[in-house]
């Protein structure tokens, strides 16, 4: 899109505001707006000043000055604001010019540059399975004298007690996968969300209850290149929250929000291509080619490292539980769900790829997407071999044969510490820095404290009258 095609999209709409959106290390969004007169060339070549020191992990005080330059192919009439305005994705970039090292979108558009300069691929092509919750409503507490969660679900089983309009139709736990109306009480609000999304461009593909009996939610879309479906990524948490939020309702991506019930995850498929050919495909185990299978061998190499990027939370490490519904065994498997990677069947060679099942929604997309790709370009330079597929039910496994097993992290300090140890891969081509990874290290790390240093309510029940 070039700045006329937007001023003329600006002008049929009667456009109001412009608000410019770029991402932080952790993956949340923030937004300035500008009255829409501000769009103009100057903007696009000088782009916008804002406090990059006002940003957690980001610059110090002293080097606060930092600059959003507008890309605007990504412009978008937004579906929320009651003024008309667009929308546009940025790239943060210091005062010399230079894209800023610790930008997420800097971090994955150096990816793609690095896959295309290796001759590995040109194009490496991902495809996310984001879950999430929708309450009805939420609240907390965490003060000096105790803490509190207590979450609200009309759908839940915990809320069939209810004495006044108690219409009963409800999932039991972890039975509500696909579950009809009327116990799939959020059909129209997903339905909703889907219809947004492809007036955004952000193509929606099938949606459905997830297997949590309060609220799970799964809705599909289409895959693409890294940097855009980290975008679209972006538009579909931005689109969920506030849809949500419109049928008065909150949605959370947090994995593991509910004790006693499935988790949620965010599996993402991989594919690199070359020239219009896709390089996974072959005639190898469950047709894939030996590039596949290096890159497989690089993502269970690096899982470790990998889990401080892909599942960068603490709440991350309450779903990866050996034993129950979510992957931590550290192998591949075609249709087999209960591998940390899969190998989805498909109709036709360019259909194959790679499922990558442990990461979670709490993952800042850029940066995922980008370490998972760094992860299985490092397998096929090195020609990592990932060792022998597993047709069996990992699940069933016995402790004391999964201790056998390489496994993912169990705590978000443990995947820090690899990533600490195994950083290499990540800093080819410049992708990822080690002033990035230290500080992303150092602000995860805070989190990690504060969760060690808070009491836990089970801890009462466990301790108290010992």
């Amino acid at each position: 899109m070039l700045l006329n095609d937007l001023l003329k999209i600006v002008k049929e709409n009667d456009v109001k505001f412009l608000d410019l959106r770029f991402t932080d290390t952790i993956g949340k969004e923030h937004h300035i707006t500008l009255p829409i007169v501000a769009l103009t060339e100057n903007l696009i070549r000088d782009g916008f000043k804002f406090d990059g020191s006002s940003i957690a992990g980001w610059c110090g005080i002293e080097k606060s000055d930092m600059l959003l330059f507008l890309d605007i192919s990504t412009a978008r009439l937004d579906p929320f604001y009651l003024q008309k305005t667009i929308f546009v994705i940025c790239d943060v970039v210091d005062p010399n010019g230079q894209v800023y090292n610790k930008c997420p979108r800097g971090i994955a558009k150096r990816a793609e540059s690095f896959l295309k300069e290796s001759g590995i691929g040109d194009c490496a092509y991902f495809g996310p399975e984001p879950e999430f919750f929708v309450f009805d409503s939420v609240n907390w507490d965490t003060s000096l004298n105790g803490c509190h969660v207590n979450i609200e679900s009309r759908e839940a089983v915990w809320q069939s007690q209810y004495k006044e309009k108690n219409l009963a139709h409800r999932a039991n736990i972890k039975d509500a996968y696909a579950v009809m109306p009327p116990i799939d009480t959020l059909h129209d609000l997903r339905g909703e969300i889907c219809l947004i999304l492809d007036r955004l461009g952000v193509p929606s593909e099938v949606h459905h209850h997830e297997t949590a009996s309060a609220g799970q939610c799964e809705i599909g879309t289409q895959y693409s290149g890294l940097v855009e479906r980290s975008d679209w990524s972006q538009i579909f948490r931005y689109v969920v929250h506030n849809t949500a939020h419109k049928f008065e309702k909150t949605a959370t991506f947090m994995p593991k929000p509910i004790v006693g019930d499935n988790g949620s995850g965010m599996h993402v498929h991989q594919s690199i291509w070359k020239e219009g050919n896709n390089l996974f495909a072959g005639d190898g185990y469950s047709g894939l080619s030996q590039t596949a299978l290096y890159y497989i061998g690089g993502i269970i190499k690096h899982a470790k490292a990998l889990n401080a990027i892909t599942n960068p939370t603490t709440n991350s490490y309450k779903r990866l539980v050996p034993g129950f519904e979510a992957p931590v065994v550290l192998a591949y498997s075609a249709y087999n769900r209960s591998a940390s990677i899969r190998i989805p069947y498909v109709s036709h060679a360019k259909g194959i790829r790679i499922e990558t099942r442990f990461p979670d929604c709490m993952a800042n997309p850029y940066l995922a997407f980008s370490a998972l790709m760094m992860a299985g370009l490092d397998g096929i330079i090195n020609k990592i071999s990932p060792g022998d597929a597993v047709e069996f039910n990992l699940y069933n496994l016995s402790i004391k044969e999964l201790r056998k097993m390489p496994q993912v992290c169990s705590s978000l300090d443990m995947a820090l510490y690899h990533l600490d140890i195994d950083r290499e891969f990540l800093k080819q081509g410049n992708v990822f820095s080690d002033e990035w990874i230290d500080s992303y290290i150092e602000l995860k790390m805070e989190e990690v404290n504060l969760y060690r240093m808070t009491t836990h309510p089970i801890e009462f029940n466990m301790y108290y009258s010992l």
